[in-house]
């Protein structure tokens, strides 16, 4: 999970919103801020589409270089590539729609996106009161990309209508997300799961600043 705030990423200019909820998966790059290690920075990479097409094709080229008889053919059969490279985009990486109701029970997938959603909310709740807030909307947007059989990459952001903005969460907000947001039995997998079964992978939970009880304010203020 990445919280992606003005102080978390290396291109900050990405936060600009025309409209809500702000989108990052397959339309921009989110450079995280400081040490992610070279399998963070592969699983990133693996995000750019052409380096992926790269990668599929490459059998190809080792074939064409090992055998040279077959370098020409290969080069004339642009079918043959095309197909390898929606066979891998469409049918590895990403789940079939005839196998999707197979990877988790609707029920089960329903009370997964229920904590999600009660977690989200205790989450936004403890923001709001801390930052005294009593009126306007915001949102907890939690984004995965859609590949499968890669290690899930999560962004969450905290949105605003008044802007409306990506909000520049402090460390301590931040803190209150990476505790609260995914919490046994919810994972950042399980979700994956049950995005890639209903073919969905963006989920926006809103908290209204009015709904914020005077317990939760209270607590923000002696905390």
């Amino acid at each position: 999970m990445l919280i992606v705030t003005h102080d978390t990423i290396r291109n900050p200019v990405i936060l600009e919103v025309r409209q809500l909820p702000r989108k990052f998966v397959e339309r921009v790059t989110v450079w995280p801020r400081g040490p992610i290690g070279l399998g963070g920075l592969l699983r990133i990479l693996a995000e750019f589409q052409l380096m992926r097409y790269l990668l599929w094709l490459l059998p190809l080229v080792v074939i064409g270089m090992t055998w040279r008889q077959t370098a020409l053919p290969l080069s004339q059969a642009p079918i043959l590539m095309f197909v390898l490279i929606w066979w891998m985009e469409m049918r590895v990486l990403r789940v079939p729609p005839a196998r999707r109701e197979k990877l988790i029970d609707a029920d089960a997938a329903e009370r997964g996106l229920d904590l999600l959603r009660v977690q989200a909310r205790a989450v936004l709740t403890k923001i709001a009161a801390g930052r005294g807030l009593r009126e306007g909307q915001l949102r907890l947007v939690v984004e995965q990309s859609p590949l499968s059989w890669l290690t899930p990459l999560t962004y969450v952001t905290v949105q605003s209508e008044d802007g409306p903005e990506v909000v520049s969460l402090t460390p301590e907000e931040r803190a209150i997300i990476e505790a609260g947001l995914f919490r046994a039995p919810l994972t950042e997998k399980l979700l994956h799961r049950i995005n890639a079964s209903q073919d969905e992978f963006l989920r926006e939970i809103m908290l209204d600043a009015r709904s914020v009880s005077a317990h939760a304010r209270l607590e923000a203020a002696l905390a």
